[in-house]
């Protein structure tokens, strides 16, 4: 089987706009979340999440094309244009180089504005470009488009899980000889009037601030952003002398198949153990796991208890943190920035924190590395991603040795 290299990284986050400025925000413990800015919040019941800088869009220099392009897009365009950068890819590379990239809301920026002209304004008319800005594969077109890429590009949707799928079938793709390249990732932006309404009637969003796996737990924090990773085979990259970030080891799959939004236990512990299995690995040979640690009371519970249901004993030595008590819950763009941020971590040495940690919750009983990183040399982690509708995606990656 051929193995699967990481040569590319990029970032846009609430922790910062590069591989760079994100980095140092997981390492000093910093938080992206605060009271909305970009949007009116008077009529909305809960008013914080974290947003990202919108002067990541203002680099008078740069040759990006943001015209006509959903907030969405915007981010996938700014991180595929980093790490495609990252990975010294040659010109040749392109013609065959394949973009899949996960989304969990589309273009909800466009919706909200063809909404407000044809219901608020009372126009007859929406926008020429609407379809095209706003339609979910918008964001993979237009990174092909950008970049040139000429192989297959497509989009992924599952909820919460659309990054790691995503970057589940671009390991495949490569795997099976169908490509040498792939930039795959997820993108969301659902800082929407419309959708945050939406999400309010669920009645799972924290009012103060992201606390996984605290007593004091509250709900999740919304966030956005993207994460994207360029993947090659092991020879391609060794040919052309890449510079390896980590080994995408392993990939893990599975449906809950039972609840539209309540955890399963067994759905978590199958996606887990077959990406051990995939990856060639037992359970005690993992050091860290970026748990998906959303701070609902149904999550951490029940991703807690899988944890131990397939670590046993080794569960007692695992460091465990939730970047998203940082970063917030991007949806479909979580896993992309979560698995770039676990690399990130792997490379520098440290185990990013869980912040605004309190006091353990029922049932949630690991070593949740709270508050502050800790120092640590780590070889194998896992990062998990699972989404509303049961659908479930576990990544392991490796420190690659050649």
């Amino acid at each position: 089987m051929r193995r699967v290299l990481i040569t590319g990284l990029g970032v846009v986050s609430p922790l910062g706009n590069d591989i760079g400025s994100v980095s140092a925000s997981l390492r000093s413990g910093a938080s992206g979340i605060h009271r909305l800015r970009r949007i009116d919040t008077a009529d909305l019941k809960v008013q914080i999440g974290a947003e990202v800088d919108d002067t990541v869009f203002a680099d008078p220099d740069s040759d990006l094309n943001y015209s006509h392009l959903d907030r969405f897009s915007k981010f996938a365009v700014k991180a595929a244009a980093e790490a495609l950068l990252d990975s010294k890819l040659p010109p040749e590379a392109f013609e065959r180089m394949v973009a899949i990239i996960g989304t969990g809301c589309g273009g909800k920026e466009t919706d909200e504005e063809t909404y407000c002209r044809l219901y608020k304004e009372g126009k007859l008319r929406a926008h020429p470009i609407t379809i095209p800005k706003g339609m979910p594969s918008a964001a993979a077109s237009q990174v092909s488009m950008q970049f040139g890429i000429r192989g297959p590009v497509f989009s992924v949707t599952s909820a919460c899980s659309s990054s790691a799928h995503a970057i589940a079938q671009g390991v495949m793709m490569i795997r099976s000889g169908m490509a040498d390249v792939v930039i795959a990732g997820g993108t969301d932006a659902p800082f929407t009037f419309g959708l945050l309404k939406a999400w309010e009637a669920l009645r799972v969003l924290s009012r103060d601030t992201c606390r996984p796996f605290s007593e004091d737990r509250s709900g999740l924090v919304l966030g956005e952003g993207v994460g994207m990773l360029v993947l090659e085979s092991e020879s391609h990259a060794l040919a052309r002398g890449a510079q390896v970030h980590a080994e995408l080891a392993g990939i893990g799959m599975s449906s809950d198949a039972s609840h539209i939004t309540d955890p399963s236990v067994d759905g978590a512990v199958r996606a887990m153990r077959l990406c051990l299995q995939d990856a060639g690995v037992s359970a005690d040979q993992v050091d860290y796991i970026n748990a998906h640690g959303t701070a609902t009371k149904a999550n951490d519970v029940s991703e807690t208890a899988a944890i131990r249901k397939v670590f046993g004993a080794h569960a007692e030595k695992l460091k465990v943190s939730s970047t998203k008590s940082m970063h917030g819950h991007a949806l479909g763009a979580a896993g992309g920035i979560e698995l770039v941020s676990t690399v990130l971590a792997m490379q520098q040495g440290f185990v990013p924190p869980t912040i605004n940690f309190t006091r353990p919750g029922e049932g949630c009983d690991l070593d949740y590395v709270v508050n502050a990183a800790e120092p640590m040399e780590f070889d194998l982690a896992l990062s998990n991603s699972f989404a509303f509708g049961g659908l479930n995606a576990v990544l392991a990656v490796r420190r690659f040795q050649d």
